[in-house]
């Protein structure tokens, strides 16, 4: 029978069947996101990489020194050069083994090793993921209009929305209200507005004049051609400041830190890792090369693995590629497609450990991890979209002096700006690296501190907030 829809009874059934079924793949999906790999497809590019170093042991020694010692025709020296070559590789190889398996045996260091399960915190209503692309969490906020005549009250508050400090020197910050869920969704629906105003601030004499007068022809007070020949605004008409807003999210607060998927508070720069299934202490990245994170206790580690390994590939690579141009040249001999093999291997990892030993060298200089460089990053592109509104595409000067401007108010992006920051990219270099430069190029020591408890830079509040230059500490303005 056909209902008075026209529609057969059974398809409503089939209906059902299919969007439970389709319900139950989307949860056993979430299961298994939700779920850490399995052991042994967390170590299997470990195996693939002792491989790949047994390998060339063997091609190199085998296939390139032992016939320079043997004083072989065709080789690529003789024995006064396949001597120095072996000590070399093996010196280089030696480092890279034991710099491997130290980075490999060593634990970033789990945070449930050192924290306890407990209720999550009451959320504010205002609270926003941490993050988030929203426009408050990447570093930027509206346009605020503030007469002259204020911005001199304004100068002893908190862009985020605090009190001015106390007479006894600590912040006050008002009560967070109750958690709204519905306020919360649609706050984080709201991110793709938040394009407008990233990044700018303190007075830019530009951008002042066209809106002050924008204003002005609101208010019938004046002409479209004053905004065009620059006239001074009118005595009544207070001139507008234009403010950056740092991120508001106050990222130290336990609400920003509590794991759900843990259940518990994670000390500050930890992050669950969705690999290994758990939280991991000041969590830089997950690494399958060496099967697990690299977090607070073997950041060093992997450093001097990469420092090792770069060294390693790029001598392999040239001596290997210089006895195949050689054995090309002479047509007697034939090309060892095992040294070819190598020379690839060896080009791809030189390119793959330098990259990463230079970027890692950057971040512990300025003492950031992979996951804090990406929100540094975001601020940076925010402000540039917004210098190119702001500036025509020729005006470099007036752009890199917008810029300067920025920073003399609040400082650096990624340095002043960057709450580890410890004042100094020695003492940031010293707090993974150790103290010692023969911890700086071997295996051995340890990085300051426990993983667990971090110095926060001075130029941040109690809550993880960037304040302006003039609330700095004296000795730090």
């Amino acid at each position: 029978m056909v209902d008075g829809h026209g529609d057969h009874p059974n398809e409503s059934k089939c209906c059902g069947v299919v969007e439970r079924a389709v319900e139950r793949s989307r949860e056993k999906s979430e299961r298994r996101k939700n779920k850490p790999q399995p052991w042994i497809v967390l170590k299997l590019a470990v195996g693939m990489t002792a491989g790949i170093l047994g390998y060339a042991f063997y091609v190199y020694i085998g296939r390139l020194c032992v016939p320079m010692i043997r004083d072989n025709d065709g080789a690529l020296g003789g024995r006064n050069i396949g001597i120095p070559f072996l000590i070399i590789f093996c010196l280089l190889g030696i480092m890279t083994w034991w710099t491997y398996i130290k980075i490999v045996f060593t634990g970033p260091g789990k945070a449930r090793d050192y924290t306890s399960k407990c209720d999550p915190p009451i959320l504010p209503a205002n609270y926003r993921w941490w993050g988030s692309a929203s426009e408050i969490d990447l570093g930027g906020g509206p346009f605020i209009p503030v007469p002259q005549d204020q911005q001199q009250v304004q100068s002893t508050s908190y862009p985020h929305g605090g009190t001015e400090p106390s007479s006894d020197g600590h912040t006050t910050i008002p009560s967070a209200p109750s958690f709204n869920m519905s306020e919360h969704v649609s706050e984080k629906n709201k991110h793709s507005q938040a394009e407008e105003n990233a990044g700018v601030m303190d007075t830019l004499p530009p951008v002042q004049r066209v809106r002050v007068r924008a204003e002005q022809l609101n208010n019938g007070s004046a002409q479209p051609k004053d905004i065009e020949q620059g006239i001074p605004a009118p005595s009544n008409q207070l001139p507008m400041r234009y403010t950056r807003k740092p991120s508001s999210t106050p990222v130290l607060n336990p609400e920003y830190r509590y794991c759900h998927k843990d259940g518990f508070l994670k000390p500050y720069r930890a992050h669950h890792c969705r690999a290994c299934g758990t939280c991991i202490l000041k969590y830089d990245h997950h690494c399958p090369w060496i099967g697990q994170c690299v977090g607070a206790r073997n950041h060093k580690f992997f450093v001097n693995f990469l420092f090792w390994a770069m060294w390693f590939c790029l001598w392999t690579f040239s001596t290997l590629l210089a006895n195949v141009i050689k054995m090309n040249q002479n047509p007697r001999n034939d090309i060892d497609p095992q040294q070819v093999v190598i020379v690839a291997f060896a080009a791809l990892f030189s390119i793959f450990t330098s990259t990463l030993l230079a970027t890692h060298i950057r971040m512990i200089l300025y003492n950031f991890t992979t996951v804090e460089s990406f929100s540094m990053s975001r601020m940076k592109e925010r402000e540039q979209a917004v210098l190119g509104r702001l500036f025509k595409i020729y005006q470099f000067g007036e752009k890199r002096r917008a810029r300067k401007q920025w920073d003399t108010e609040w400082g650096r992006i990624g340095i002043e700006g960057n709450i580890w920051y410890l004042g100094s990219l020695r003492s940031n270099w010293e707090s993974v690296m150790g103290h010692s430069v023969l911890y700086w190029i071997f295996p051995i020591g340890e990085s300051d501190g426990d993983g667990i408890n971090w110095t926060v830079n001075p130029r941040f509040d109690k809550e993880g907030r960037w304040r302006p230059r003039r609330e700095w500490p004296e000795e730090l303005r």
